[in-house]
């Protein structure tokens, strides 16, 4: 069993305090949060989806090597870095790609909120077949209904457009070389993903594939 260690405890007991925090100034004077408290709270909704959702399911039969696994670790959580910690040393990355606009931080705001909720649509619409990982699972099934219709990989669509909208609303040049660093390492996780498919369901995938865009739907 793995235990958290203390500055992970720290920081769960500093979201339950916010979040107690902010139902208890709700209660007393309701009005709409602002953009950065929403985008701050949606991801730990999000976070806390994934984790829920991922018991359950299937064994896995094959996963890629461990170390491909290892680099794409290490890209999202150097995304995430890029995203949430403004350290003087990043330099000029902390300077603003445009001047503070209320319209900016709402607009990232919404695409973050509607990016999530896709994501965990997709999330649960993919159910025991879903992993962390470039992984094909014991009965695994081409799921080809829901997002996956025009979508080959709708729960990444979803992410990318929420991060989008964080970086957006943060406004400086670090979220953006965040959301790029994501976004590269995202592409190359679903590329793999797409070979493993391909070797297990061959014709099938390739007719999906036919029918379907990678990030996007398909036009024409």
């Amino acid at each position: 069993m793995i235990l958290p260690d203390t500055a992970g405890c720290v920081w769960i007991v500093r979201v339950v305090v916010d979040c107690l925090s902010w139902a208890g100034v709700l209660a007393v004077a309701p009005q709409f949060p602002d953009p950065g408290m929403v985008i701050y709270y949606t991801w730990i909704a999000w976070l806390f989806v994934w984790v829920l959702l991922a018991f359950g399911r299937k064994r896995a039969e094959k996963r890629q090597p461990r170390g491909q696994r290892l680099l794409h670790v290490i890209s999202m959580f150097a995304a995430a870095y890029l995203l949430y910690r403004d350290q003087p040393w990043f330099g000029a990355l902390n300077r603003r790609f445009f001047p503070p606009a209320m319209w900016a931080a709402e607009t990232g705001m919404w695409m973050t909120l509607f990016g999530a909720a896709f994501a965990i649509w997709a999330r649960l619409h993919l159910g025991k077949n879903w992993s962390g990982e470039v992984t094909i699972r014991e009965d695994h099934q081409l799921i080809r209904s829901g997002p996956y219709t025009s979508i080959r990989h709708p729960i990444y669509t979803g992410m990318l457009l929420a991060l989008a909208g964080t970086a957006l609303a943060i406004g400086e040049y670090r979220a953006l070389l965040g959301f790029a660093v994501f976004a590269v390492g995202i592409v190359q996780k679903a590329k793999k993903e797409e070979a493993m498919l391909a070797q297990e369901f061959g014709a099938s995938f390739e007719e999906h594939k036919t029918k379907t865009g990678f990030l996007l739907p398909k036009l024409g």
